[in-house]
């Protein structure tokens, strides 16, 4: 689904990215961890397009991403759930819904506005009201849902629950949970190595902008101390 060898990518004159390597497949749960500031963001750009590339190989579902504009590779079925969330806050929840909805991946039984509402029933409850008037919480469900609509074959998550209350964290890990059970390759940014640990597949450490360790969550598992030590808990 996802493959990365060698990127690097960059700001200006300054580097972030020196040597990142990760894979996806197809209907996997794989992860991006580390510190901040260690390039988990600046990755996720780069696969959109969003940061160009300056050096190594990102390829999706086997075609080369290489030159093209964030557009065509969101066209290419590619949904981010941004870090902060950045819903429309003027829009009504519905209208965030559909702002952005396209059967990219060309499902037969594509998400709609009833599965997103039978995914998270709150959004239903709140169709009409403005975005910004949701919790934090229901605004990352709002953005899930959002990318959701986009029918994407690869689902990204920068932050997937940062700042969120418990209660609402565990409810996204029971949607994440879902989404995967129903066939959804997804890539996660967190700091939950429990939750994480039962959700994917495979793991990829960040060291300033280098990857540090790969592994499958058995493994993870089994260097949990090393692995926390690389990210900061």
């Amino acid at each position: 689904m996802l493959e990365v060898r060698g990127l690097t990518a960059g700001y200006g004159a300054s580097t972030a990215l020196f040597d990142v390597s990760l894979a996806l497949g197809e209907g996997e749960v794989a992860t991006l961890l580390g510190r901040n500031g260690m390039g988990k963001t600046t990755t996720i750009r780069a696969i959109l397009g969003l940061t160009p590339p300056r050096g190594g190989e990102i390829r999706f579902r086997g075609e080369s991403l290489a030159g093209l504009p964030p557009e065509a590779i969101a066209r290419r079925g590619i949904g981010l759930v941004p870090e902060g969330r950045q819903v429309f806050p003027t829009l009504s929840v519905r209208e965030n819904l559909v702002a952005t909805a396209a059967n990219r991946a060309g499902h037969a039984q594509p998400w709609t506005l009833e599965r997103v509402y039978g995914l998270f029933p709150r959004l239903g409850e709140r169709a009409g009201q403005s975005a910004r008037t949701l919790s934090g919480g229901e605004q990352q469900m709002l953005a899930i849902g959002r990318a959701l609509m986009t029918n994407p074959h690869l689902l990204i998550l920068d932050e997937a629950t940062e700042g969120l209350a418990p209660v609402i964290r565990a409810e996204i890990w029971a949607t994440l949970a879902a989404l995967k059970a129903r066939g959804q390759s997804i890539l996660v940014v967190d700091k939950n190595l429990a939750a994480l640990g039962r959700l994917a597949d495979r793991h990829h450490v960040l060291e300033k902008g280098r990857t540090v360790w790969s592994g499958s969550g058995a493994a993870m598992i089994a260097e949990a101390e090393r692995i926390r030590g690389w990210i900061g808990l």
